[in-house]
């Protein structure tokens, strides 16, 4: 697979995706990174990549030209994603949509907005991590590639551990976790997952799965 990301801050990405999963998936030959700068397809020497809206109003604007330039550039033949507080918000159902894809490409926002001609006639949909507002899409762009990047075959190690996650068949929370010591400071893992009764445990599992979506929910 292989996960473009468009952004006028490359160096926010070097890191995060050479450490953890996402570093191992690439070392191990499951997934290329190519992080684009959005400023190496503007045309004047002040890399120009944004400017005032239009009717007026607070903040700059993204431009449309270097988003289009930089796509056309990479060719790309999966999903485009723009990252932006106005897209629906990202799931789990998408994180699993996007791993079978053989490409995706991620569009970073940044400033007050990006040009709608870039939502409405270059990125193929609009997501967002959620009901708030952060400084670009650089953020929303990490978060979109570890999760897909786990799922793919071989990058976890042991299918088990990204089959029992929040999410994975259903759109709910898994059941909270414990390890050792069995006692600390006062405060005990539950007895059940003790006993060494596996079918104990996946009926408390499946309960306390339950009770912590609903908590989630409000309910």
């Amino acid at each position: 697979m292989r996960i473009n990301i468009v952004t006028i801050f490359p160096g926010f990405f070097a890191a995060p995706l050479a450490l953890s999963i996402p570093g191992r998936a690439q070392r191990a030959g499951l997934v290329e990174y190519r992080v684009v700068d959005l400023r190496d397809f503007t045309h004047d020497r002040h890399r120009t990549v944004d400017d005032v809206p239009y009717g007026g109003g607070a903040g700059m604007v993204m431009k449309p030209e270097p988003f289009f330039e930089a796509v056309d550039h990479l060719a790309p033949t999966g999903p485009i994603v723009l990252l932006s507080a106005r897209g629906r918000p990202f799931r789990h159902a998408d994180a699993v949509r996007f791993a079978v894809q053989d490409e995706l490409t991620l569009l970073c926002g940044h400033y007050k907005d990006v040009d709608q001609r870039v939502a409405d006639h270059l990125a193929t949909e609009e997501l967002a991590l959620g009901p708030f507002v952060l400084s670009g899409g650089e953020i929303p762009a990490l978060a979109v590639t570890d999760a897909v990047v786990r799922l793919l075959p071989g990058a976890l190690g042991d299918h088990d551990s990204a089959a029992s996650d929040s999410f994975y068949e259903e759109e709910r929370v898994s059941a909270p976790s414990w390890t050792r010591p069995p006692e600390y400071r006062g405060h005990v893992v539950p007895d059940v997952l003790l006993s060494g009764d596996h079918a104990r445990i996946r009926a408390w599992r499946e309960q306390a799965a339950e009770d912590a979506e609903a908590k989630r929910r409000g309910g």
